[in-house]
């Protein structure tokens, strides 16, 4: 524990789910958190929870509101240290049937809401000389998933956004990595929303689902937070300085390659 401590952290999607388990444990190893959430009400109550952090409205489509998170993080403590770009959507569907205008949404969101909120914080991490930005990406950015085009599209892209930035910023002390889990089945988007979609998508019941999805795992079970955060920490600490454009599976065996 405080293998974090003085570091300041902001977090973008931490209302809820994985973004709320990634701030409270960057909390507990002693950084203060900046947890920047279209959903404040709910941003709000995860940073009550924390030693030290508070919440921001932001919708990171906005870039004028991903300057106002940077901004309002380094007034209220006098730096940035870390950059967690945690907020996404997921809408799956078959090609014939996807809404263009839903997935260019998912693309706007994870690709460009990533960018958005990257390109806000070298505005300080280059005053500074130094930074570390860490991309919450997924299996899905290394492997194609049938009838998820637009997710998976969109987590290869932050992956390449992720090796460009790496190159484009090493000279000037300022990391960029990212995690990519495996399907946190135990998670609120999988028990809410996408065993169902699934379900619906490929003609099997949502309990059929879950066992398809732990049958692909090598260690036969899902990804958890805590998997995802103890990544995170090594990856926001001076353990991983020699390190950067990397892309790291976390998914029990499920996804090997580069």
């Amino acid at each position: 524990m405080n293998r974090l401590e003085g570091k300041v952290a902001v977090i973008t999607g931490g209302a809820q789910g994985l973004g709320q388990a990634l701030s409270q444990r960057l909390s507990a190893e002693g950084a203060k958190v900046v947890i920047g959430d279209v959903n404040l009400e709910g941003a709000q109550a995860v940073a009550a929870t924390l030693k030290d952090g508070f919440a921001v409205k932001v919708d990171i489509t906005q870039y004028g509101e991903c300057e106002n998170l940077m901004k309002q993080a380094a007034q209220r403590y006098g730096k940035i240290d870390l950059l967690i770009c945690n907020a996404a959507i997921l809408i799956s569907g078959a090609v014939g049937e996807f809404d263009p205008d839903k997935w260019k949404l998912v693309i706007d969101v994870n690709l460009c809401g990533f960018f958005n909120t990257a390109k806000a914080a070298c505005v300080y991490f280059r005053k500074q000389g130094y930074g570390n930005i860490i991309e919450i990406n997924s299996k899905s950015g290394k492997k194609g998933s049938a009838k998820n085009s637009a997710y998976a599209a969109s987590k290869f892209g932050g992956i390449g956004l992720v090796q460009s930035l790496a190159l484009e910023l090493a000279a000037e002390n300022i990391r960029v990595n990212a995690i990519c889990p495996g399907n946190m089945l135990d998670s609120p988007l999988w028990v809410n929303s996408l065993f169902k979609q699934y379900a619906e998508n490929q003609g099997i019941t949502e309990e059929e689902v879950r066992q398809k999805y732990i049958d692909m795992v090598p260690m036969k079970r899902g990804c958890t937070y805590e998997d995802v955060a103890n990544v995170l920490v090594f990856l926001a600490g001076k353990e991983s300085s020699y390190m950067t454009g990397q892309a790291i599976n976390v998914t029990g065996g499920q996804q090997m390659m580069p």
